[in-house]
């Protein structure tokens, strides 16, 4: 197969996975992308109670439940930071896909492209590979048709 053949092929599969994309877009699924972005910027930073007060907690700034019998912020006293509920999540039908609308997929070699489908799946490397498998895994993608996010 010359190289310009192989070229065509790829144009074509770009073009069909811009097709179901679009499609995707538009979708209910899309709907759902969009209102999840619309929530995530209504949504506070939960960070740890005194994180501003002690140095120690300055830098780590991952949220931790209050839980102190006296304590403010899991009491819900006006002037301390909001702390983590239920309404604050994102619609389940969204949860844990790729802005993009798209299914993670971690990947390590060439040979588990084979169980993933374009339209469905964005590729992340594995951070555990090195740079030459990773280059092979991602002009394979490619070829395919996937969307790599992390390379």
């Amino acid at each position: 197969m010359s190289e310009a053949e192989l070229r065509k092929q790829i144009e074509e599969l770009m073009r069909k996975r811009e097709e179901i994309l679009r499609a995707k877009r538009s979708g209910p699924l899309a709907r759902m992308v969009e209102l999840r972005k619309r929530l995530k910027s209504k949504k506070p930073l939960f960070l740890r109670h005194q994180w501003w007060k002690f140095w120690k907690f300055y830098h780590q700034w991952a949220w931790r439940k209050p839980k102190g019998i006296d304590n403010k912020m899991r009491l819900r006293l006006k002037g301390y930071p909001p702390i983590v509920e239920v309404g604050y999540g994102s619609p389940a039908a969204v949860r844990g896909l790729h802005p993009t609308g798209l299914e993670p997929a971690i990947v390590h070699n060439v040979k588990e492209l084979d169980s993933l489908d374009p339209s469905r799946h964005i590729i992340y490397v594995a951070h555990t590979v090195g740079l030459r498998k990773k280059l092979q895994i991602v002009e394979e993608a490619r070829k395919r048709g996937f969307r790599v996010a992390n390379a």
